[in-house]
């Protein structure tokens, strides 16, 4: 005697449509986390507190103008090509929260080469081509960093401003996008003049 099984195309449509909002829950799950908010939120769910912040995401080498809790602008960066780290004399890029503390260039021309943070007149010449120089020129704005944790970022031995690690234009544009500073966070120069008329000293920079 012959068995046959019956099978409702109902049960069948039913069962793939869970199968489909599962997966697709579980996907929308894994892109929330990896979304930069996520992160943010993950640090301080009080950061839409802040008038102003600046986060600086190392893994995706980015940095994101924010306004009470509102991303308006993205932007390109590169952190240091030795890692990330806050002692002193290793030429590296320090994590955690910072405040501006100073604004150093309102003015000056674009790719103006500013050295001991005073420009005498060069103007870079700018290398779009990946080419790591022997210079490591600083242009056009400063945003000098001042670390807001003590024992991180604040202190002897491991202090950002000491360490005058700063956010500023680069001659060496072509690396934007991975790591390739001494310790600072490098951006274009149209965009670091622009992220220097946005923000104002004491805003925070929470770098992660």
């Amino acid at each position: 005697m012959s068995r046959y099984i019956v099978i409702n195309p109902l049960k069948i449509i039913f069962l793939l449509i869970i199968t489909v909002s599962c997966s697709t829950l579980v996907e929308d799950k894994n892109l929330y986390k990896n979304n930069y908010m996520y992160k943010i939120q993950s640090i301080d769910s009080n950061f839409s507190n802040l008038d102003t912040l600046l986060f600086v995401d190392i893994d995706t080498q980015s940095l994101l103008y924010i306004k009470k809790g509102t991303v308006f602008k993205k932007y390109s960066i590169s952190s240091s090509y030795y890692g990330t780290g806050s002692t002193e004399n290793s030429l590296k890029t320090p994590l955690g929260r910072h405040e501006i503390y100073k604004k150093i260039g309102n003015g000056l021309p674009n790719n103006a080469i500013l050295k001991g943070r005073v420009w005498n007149g060069a103007i870079a010449d700018i290398i779009t081509e990946p080419i790591d120089t022997d210079f490591d020129h600083v242009t056009s704005r400063i945003l000098w960093l001042d670390g807001l944790e003590v024992g991180k970022n604040k202190g002897e031995g491991i202090d950002s401003r000491n360490r005058y690690i700063y956010i500023h234009g680069t001659a060496e544009e072509g690396l934007i996008g991975k790591p390739a500073s001494d310790g600072c966070i490098r951006m274009y120069n149209d965009d670091v003049i622009e992220l220097f008329d946005l923000v104002d000293e004491k805003a925070q920079v929470w770098i992660y």
